[in-house]
């Protein structure tokens, strides 16, 4: 019943209250990231709910240069702490207002994947992708993400969707920024 008919209107009300709340710090940040980095948005299209493609907005994180440049060299001390405190990910409030997104729900990756998968990894596509995640939240001692791991416990919450599982996994992935213990580097199932 909440993931048909009230997981929408949180969202909905939680992001545009957050919207108004950050107001002054998503100008600010634009501004920062536009002096520091370069344009401020960073747009992709991702695969979303039934696997439909949508954009992705984010902060930028990476100085632009040649594609040949290695994404090390064109790191920043101010871009990687938009991803370590997970400030990158504010724009995409505005994708849960456009109804592309959740605040929880597997975290939508690259839309070449999509070719790739297999059945049982498609299943993560039966909800909205979120910001924050079941898989997020599940933090290895190793510092290392595991691409299985991932994807089950992403299918694992396509299954178990409730306001008390969004609850928890919104205040563990507080927790885990406030901790400095988020993890943000992206793990990759295909070598190039």
């Amino acid at each position: 019943m909440y993931e048909k008919y009230f997981k929408r209107l949180f969202d909905l009300s939680l992001s545009v209250f957050l919207i108004i709340i950050f107001s002054p710090i998503l100008v600010w940040l634009f501004f920062l990231i536009w002096f520091f980095i370069g344009f401020p948005i960073f747009v992709q299209k991702r695969p979303g709910l039934n696997n439909k493609i949508f954009t992705i907005y984010k902060f930028k994180t990476l100085y632009d240069t040649s594609k040949k440049t290695s994404e090390k060299n064109r790191q920043s001390l101010f871009g990687n702490f938009l991803r370590r405190t997970g400030l990158d990910e504010l724009p995409q409030l505005f994708n849960i207002l456009e109804n592309n997104m959740s605040f929880v729900g597997p975290r939508p990756l690259l839309v070449e994947y999509l070719r790739k998968f297999n059945k049982f990894e498609k299943k993560r596509h039966n909800v909205k992708p979120g910001i924050t995640g079941l898989a997020q939240i599940c933090v290895s001692e190793t510092g290392l993400k595991s691409w299985k791991k991932s994807i089950e416990l992403d299918v694992l919450y396509t299954r178990n969707v409730t306001f008390l599982s969004d609850l928890i996994i919104i205040f563990k992935t507080i927790k885990l920024i406030i901790l400095k213990k988020k993890q943000y580097n992206d793990f990759k199932k295909f070598s190039n």
